[in-house]
């Protein structure tokens, strides 16, 4: 028999949780048609001795809405071997959208997700007003990955109310046009409905988003429309008790996005606990949270410490250049450290701040008593000359890490053990030129397997693939061919870099990987090296279609 793709020798990890067995990878007309010893020849083979093989994995929290118009590749999640991505999170998003709103929800998802505006609005092709037109149109942009999309609160709210949906309580009728746009843009593809509680989400205005203070009659009647099409309900901000309501009442399958602000450990205990109990309540329901340490990304190439001063004024408004001309300047260097001085929450703040070093890899990994704070104190400087010493001696490239989030990596370990948790919320698309968390799958193999051993290999696959399809509700194993062949010794993030490639020279953080041999999308080599090949072989995955349910998430015939 001859292929168009044969994977040859590999350890295959098929995505159920089980352990590696050699075997060879048979792949035709974009199906995976072979498991174990595959005869015949093909058009291509790849040589995978030593190497990993695994289904694609899957990014069930991202924000590419707006990137997809620009960037049909999605870097960086498809460096790091993601194959599908869910869209639409976290209740925003640009369909439903009148020709007149397009200005409006730019404008949302801009504030909420620092997405320039600008690119949004330029970048593109805005040819859609229902939730179908919309997929219709990314369809037409060729993706390198498999998306999918979420249909969004605060896009349907301000669809049938208007400026009313920001403070205004929506009528009887109002409510049910709501539930029948999400219904209509389910039957059309949407794989489900997502909404916001954070108040911190703010439009433009300074107002909260549409739906943040939404009823729960409003979220029921719309919770029953995606229950009853057996969609996806996807929260953030929404305390447990409501999405628990919500899980009793309508029988909805939720998955909600959380970070860890408080002591990790603490927080594992308690989501345990919350679990536990919608366990025996027969609630379905999952968590997505990450897999390291996640905050603000300083440093002289992107944003520099919020110190009120002219002098750090000035050295904000140079290029990255300039700036590292400047701090080897000792008049400069002591007007920046006098002003510095002046701000003790500042410094107050370097307590979580983390330096990640000059290595191929960033250092995530490091304990509370090597935070910047900490280094000044051993060093003798005030934090400010460790910030600039360090900058100065890497070039001006050397960057770090506010830890906001999940700060304490054993107390995250716990918590990442339970099995209704995801992997993931590496929010790709969003706060480009704030954070770098896309690489996460790169670090779950690094890191949890590799260097911990707190996942087997099976069992960290089996999260970024079947258990994440199906909490996005890909319950089809199906047989397309996404695969990842890697080094499983090697595979790492590399270095966040700041770029301008976004459209009108936006700035935005990018981060390669090292250790992937080659990742296939839907049978085709979309990345080899670590280079994307040129070729765009993703689908729409659209909810109850075939393409949704051919996603393959195992390698098994």
């Amino acid at each position: 028999m001859r292929h168009d793709v044969i994977i040859r020798g590999g350890d295959i990890v098929d995505g159920t949780g089980g352990d590696a067995y050699a075997g060879d990878i048979g792949i035709s007309e974009g199906i995976v048609t072979d498991v174990g010893q595959v005869e015949g020849t093909a058009t291509r083979e790849i040589d995978a001795r030593g190497m990993t093989v695994t289904p694609g994995f899957i990014d069930v929290h991202t924000h590419l809405d707006a990137q997809i118009g620009w960037d049909a590749l999605l870097t960086p999640v498809s460096w790091h071997g993601v194959t599908t991505a869910m869209m639409g999170n976290c209740g925003v998003t640009f369909a439903p959208c009148r020709a007149s709103d397009r200005n409006t929800l730019a404008g949302m998802m801009a504030s909420v997700e620092d997405i320039p505006k600008e690119a949004i609005l330029s970048g593109l092709p805005w040819d859609w007003e229902s939730y179908g037109e919309y997929l219709d149109s990314i369809e037409r942009l060729r993706p390198a990955i498999n998306v999918a999309g979420l249909v969004g609160h605060s896009a349907v709210r301000y669809y049938v109310m208007g400026d009313r949906a920001v403070k205004g309580e929506p009528t009887i009728e109002e409510r049910r046009q709501m539930a029948e746009i999400v219904a209509e843009s389910i039957d059309a593809g949407a794989i489900g409905f997502s909404m916001n509680r954070l108040r911190i989400h703010k439009g433009p205005d300074g107002e909260s988003i549409p739906g943040t203070f939404a009823k729960p009659e409003e979220l029921e009647e719309i919770a029953r429309v995606v229950s009853e099409r057996d969609g996806l309900l996807q929260s953030v901000g929404a305390r447990q008790g409501m999405l628990g309501k919500l899980a009793s009442d309508t029988e909805a399958r939720i998955l909600f996005s959380s970070a860890v602000l408080g002591p990790t450990r603490m927080a594992g205990k308690f989501w345990n606990g919350v679990f536990n109990r919608a366990a025996s309540g027969r609630r379905d329901i999952t968590m997505c949270t990450h897999v390291r340490g996640s905050g603000l990304v300083f440093g002289l190439q992107s944003n520099l410490p919020p110190v009120r001063g002219s002098s750090w004024r000035r050295l904000k408004q140079l290029n990255l250049e300039d700036r590292l001309e400047a701090v080897r300047d000792d008049a400069t260097c002591a007007a920046l450290i006098g002003d510095a001085r002046q701000h003790r929450l500042i410094g107050l703040m370097m307590r979580r701040m983390y330096y990640m070093g000059t290595n191929a890899s960033p250092e995530y990994t490091q304990p509370a008593g090597e935070n910047v704070a900490a280094l000044a104190k051993r060093a003798g400087e005030h934090w400010s000359e460790t910030f600039l010493r360090l900058s100065r001696e890497s070039g001006g490239r050397g960057l770090f890490t506010l830890r906001m989030f999940s700060a304490n990596l054993p107390g995250l370990g716990e918590l990442i053990t339970n099995p209704n948790v995801l992997p993931g919320l590496g929010d790709a698309g969003a706060h480009v030129s704030q954070i770098m968390d896309a690489g996460w799958p790169s670090f779950m193999l690094s890191y949890w397997v590799r260097e911990t051993h707190h996942f087997s290999m099976g069992e960290a696959v089996r999260r970024m693939t079947s258990a994440s399809a199906r909490g996005m509700g890909l319950t089809d194993r199906g047989m397309r061919a996404d695969v990842n062949v890697f080094d499983a010794a090697q595979v790492a993030e590399c270095q966040p870099e700041l770029v301008h490639d976004f459209p009108h020279g936006a700035p935005r953080f990018i981060q390669r990987a090292v250790g992937y041999r080659a990742t296939l999308v839907n049978g085709q080599v979309s990345v080899e090296n670590g280079e994307h090949t040129g070729i765009r072989a993703g689908q729409v995955l659209r909810h109850g279609a075939a393409s949704a349910s051919s996603q393959s998430v195992v390698l098994t015939n």
